[in-house]
């Protein structure tokens, strides 16, 4: 394995606390680093007032020093459900056999991107809409693999949603 590090992508504002932290942690307790990125040119503001500064600008993202992506959700997520260089960042992945994550809401994310077209995946259940219009096969499941792909539903399913991806990593 050339290098464990992991790439975790945060909206500006309101992201899911609980997912990125948990999620962070179980990265971190299986030996992998993560490195966080955003739009945002000062920290990013979880849900519960979390404050989490970025490691690398979301312009300066190269899938080659990573070995995953990683979408947190939460309702800031949704201001980002067409954003190109988000979606771009996922395709690069996608395109470089790398896992594309995305949890909660962050799932659509993948889907306006044309990744899970056809495919199996999950999202928070409010959003199965959003996420049915790209063609995508809704699962009402905790954690949902579809090839390289792996969506989760909520911060309830964190701890499986970060462990699933260390599986796939290993």
């Amino acid at each position: 394995m050339l290098n464990k590090n992991i790439l975790v992508i945060l909206p500006a504002k309101d992201f899911n606390s609980e997912e990125f932290l948990l999620t962070k942690k179980t990265f971190e307790n299986n030996g992998f680093s993560c490195f966080i990125s955003s739009d945002s040119y000062s920290l990013c503001l979880g849900d519960n007032g979390l404050k989490v500064k970025a490691d690398v600008s979301i312009f300066n993202i190269h899938s080659s020093n990573f070995m995953a992506v990683v979408f947190v959700g939460g309702n800031g997520i949704r201001k980002y459900w067409d954003n190109i260089p988000y979606q771009n960042i996922a395709k690069k992945f996608a395109s470089s056999n790398k896992i594309v994550a995305a949890i909660c809401a962050a799932p659509i994310i993948l889907s306006r991107a044309g990744l899970l077209k056809n495919k199996n995946s999950t999202c928070f259940p409010i959003d199965k809409k959003e996420l049915e219009k790209g063609n995508t096969v809704y699962v009402d499941s905790g954690v949902v693999i579809d090839g390289e792909i792996i969506t989760g539903q909520s911060s309830s399913n964190s701890i499986e949603f970060s462990q699933t991806i260390i599986e796939l990593l290993k």
